[in-house]
């Protein structure tokens, strides 16, 4: 039943005709091709100045990023030094002030006397006024050094590239 309401639909007829294949296995198509004719001489030597002045460039650049990068890494490697050996200092000086405390609390719940009391007192104040005083000095030498020492290369660099930006 479903034979004779169907009939055979013959197969689609394949194409004889075969395009063209360019290099890249795609066919050519005369709207797209190109064009052959001759570069002018005086056009590809141009070409090949700009690739040579693009060539060079990207060296400088590429050149210029990597002397920048090991700046920044040892700007940054100087600075962790700095903060770790400033805080070593900042821990040695605060050691410093409570050991003189404990010694001086010690020495205040032996004295026998007010008069001995306050004297101790007064000793122990003038004491620590020249070791905060001293160790304030010690601080901020060290910090001035510090910052001297992290911003030395890049001053240099960016006195190096003015003068280089100067000589262009």
């Amino acid at each position: 039943m479903t034979d004779a309401t169907t009939a055979a639909k013959p197969a689609p007829k394949a194409r004889t005709t075969k395009a063209k294949t360019g290099a890249a296995g795609f066919p050519d198509f005369e709207a797209f091709a190109m064009p052959k004719m001759e570069v002018p001489a005086a056009f590809r030597e141009v070409a090949e100045k700009s690739i040579e002045q693009a060539r060079d460039t990207y060296a400088k650049v590429k050149t210029a990023a990597e002397d920048a990068t090991d700046l920044i890494e040892d700007t940054f490697e100087t600075s962790r030094q700095g903060a770790v050996e400033f805080n070593h200092k900042a821990v040695d000086a605060a050691k410093v002030n409570t050991d003189a405390t404990f010694s001086f609390i010690k020495d205040l719940m032996a004295v026998k006397s007010l008069a001995e009391a306050i004297e101790l007192q007064s000793t122990f104040a003038r004491q620590q006024f020249d070791t905060l005083s001293s160790q304030a000095k010690d601080m901020q030498e060290f910090a001035t050094k510090l910052s001297t020492e992290v911003t030395a290369p890049v001053k240099e660099a960016m006195e190096r590239s003015f003068k280089d930006l100067k000589a262009a």
